[in-house]
């Protein structure tokens, strides 16, 4: 969404992930505003994250990968950690990333969502790995700390409160709710 318009301006299409640190650095866009194609957003040009999407000035924000240096070299990288096996340091097969959770302050990944194998998976079936067990990330795995015990994921609470200074607040209190 573009500040001076209103209106949507672009569509993420998927993250740009250093994985030596695991930070989203950009998004690469679509649309069919798009004056270059591929479009990146850098996250430093994004003004607000909320529940309507990512809030940027004007599209004068989006920039060509070839136009900054670093942010070229990661998105060459290719990297997307979905997907990605997770093994231990002795090489025991714990699943596939599906998913992960970022703190949006910094877009930084702080867990991995993974999908356990069939055989493993009747006890639980996904693992939440938190981004300080992992040792090394390569082309084809993701390696953790084998003595650290990943955490099984029995129901995941979503939360969708976000605070959007644009518009105005309700008088209508919402409910909270806890689901068990």
């Amino acid at each position: 969404m573009g500040l001076q318009t209103g209106s949507e301006l672009a569509r993420t299409k998927q993250a740009v992930i250093d994985p030596s640190t695991l930070h989203i650095l950009a998004y690469e866009l679509s649309g069919s505003r798009l004056s270059t194609q591929p479009a990146l957003l850098r996250i430093e040009d994004v003004r607000e994250f909320s529940d309507i999407g990512l809030i940027v000035d004007s599209s004068d924000e989006f920039v060509s990968p070839e136009d900054i240096i670093k942010l070229n070299e990661v998105y060459r990288l290719g990297f997307n950690p979905i997907g990605k096996r997770v093994i231990d340091e002795k090489r025991h097969k714990l699943g596939k990333v599906d998913g992960y959770v970022i703190e949006t302050t910094g877009f930084v990944i702080q867990q991995l969502s993974v999908r356990r194998p069939l055989l493993k998976s009747l006890n639980d079936t996904h693992l939440l790995i938190h981004r300080s067990q992992i040792t090394e990330i390569n082309d084809t795995h993701i390696i953790i700390k084998s003595e650290v015990k990943p955490q099984p994921v029995h129901k995941a609470a979503r939360t969708t409160d976000f605070n959007n200074p644009f518009r105005k607040p309700s008088h209508a209190q919402p409910e909270h709710v806890r689901r068990g």
